[in-house]
């Protein structure tokens, strides 16, 4: 029987996912990569990180246009299903915001993490 479970998301760009993983203090492993869990369970992914378990990872699998977080979450215990998860997306999201605006000639002026951790950047175009 799996436990593994499957949460969608709103990352599409693998670069950008990377990028936040390494921001966040993940090594991750790429390739046809195979994802542990409950009782020698597996299944494939594109990018896995691990836990402190040697036995649970988690992995990331393209479906369709965005990535599916795949993980059995009952065998790790030194991350937060929630927080991870939000934490991800935000710096996901700097990322490819970051990168899309400087296609457009936008340039970083400024960054700052307000309270709550929010991130405020400031970006100026020269006409």
């Amino acid at each position: 029987m799996s436990h593994f479970t499957r949460l969608k998301t709103k990352i599409v760009e693998k670069e950008y996912l990377k990028q936040a993983l390494i921001d966040l203090g993940y090594k991750y492993q790429e390739g046809n990569v195979q994802v542990n869990g409950y009782s020698g369970n597996r299944t494939n992914a594109e990018l896995k990180i691990f836990t402190s378990n040697p036995n649970y990872d988690i992995g990331f699998q393209k479906q369709g246009d965005n990535y599916e977080i795949v993980a059995d979450w009952w065998g790790i215990r030194d991350i937060q299903q929630a927080q991870f998860v939000k934490t991800l997306n935000q710096k996901y999201a700097y990322h490819a915001t970051k990168a899309k605006l400087e296609e457009q000639g936008f340039s970083l002026v400024s960054e700052e993490v307000e309270e709550g951790n929010q991130i405020h950047l400031v970006l100026r175009r020269m006409a």
